[in-house]
């Protein structure tokens, strides 16, 4: 594998791990701020990792913009 490749194959294996950790912290946000003010259907947990999802492609589309553009 030329080092080329192998910088590449870090650089989105990066993006993907950021981008499955921010979905995991909101949606942990989300169910604590259910928790916190005593909703018994998950209206913040479903919100607020739709949001995180939201970001993280967002977060997705313009780290590998950049990325091609190099």
């Amino acid at each position: 594998m030329a080092k080329n490749q192998l910088k590449n194959f870090a650089v989105f294996s990066g993006i993907a791990i950021q981008m499955g950790a921010t979905i995991y912290l909101g949606s942990l946000l989300g169910e604590w701020l259910d928790v916190k003010y005593d909703i018994s259907e998950p209206f913040y947990a479903k919100w607020v990792t739709l949001i995180a999802v939201f970001l993280s492609i967002t977060g997705v589309i313009v780290q590998v913009t950049k990325f091609s553009n190099k």
